[in-house]
């Protein structure tokens, strides 16, 4: 099996760092330290790891060079970025 890096990979990687993050120290939030949210949002970032994972692997079933998956998933991640940015 060949391996190969992807922005989804690095995002991943970002949301398990985040969830361990907020289990161990918690959340803090307009300088309020929420000691018992810190589950919860870890939970979160746990989920949405898989999520982002499960996405890079469709990507990797359906796209078989390297440099397409990369434009592929660099746009998904600027179209959720900008998708939620709109939002907020």
């Amino acid at each position: 099996m060949k391996l190969r890096i992807t922005p989804l990979n690095f995002a991943s990687a970002f949301f398990l760092v985040a969830a361990v993050y907020c289990w161990i120290y918690g959340v803090k939030v307009d300088g309020h330290q929420f000691k018992n949210m810190g589950g919860t949002i870890g939970w979160i970032f746990l989920l949405f790891a898989v999520v982002v994972s499960f996405m890079d692997i469709m990507f990797r079933n359906f796209l078989a060079e390297t440099k397409k998956i990369w434009i592929v998933e660099l746009s998904f991640i600027t179209l959720a970025a900008i998708i939620f940015l709109l939002v907020k």
